[in-house]
């Protein structure tokens, strides 16, 4: 699962996007992406908050995770 930060750089790509159209439709649905990415993002803060993951259902990080060979 992603997390906040993760949501919330997706809300910054779309509202950064945005800024570079003129405005129209296109530029409307971004900002509301934007909009429902940071949504996203407080859901994701505020369920980790109230409950953390247990032990052991992270995902493994790349220093985590077994070596190829």
């Amino acid at each position: 699962m992603k997390t906040a930060s993760e949501y919330r750089k997706h809300a910054q790509e779309c509202r950064t996007l945005a800024q570079q159209m003129s405005a129209g439709q296109p530029r409307e649905q971004l900002l509301a992406m934007a909009k429902a990415w940071d949504s996203l993002a407080n859901d994701r803060a505020k369920s980790v908050s109230s409950s953390p993951e247990p032990e052991g259902t992270a995902q493994p990080t790349n220093a985590q995770q077994p070596s190829k060979r």
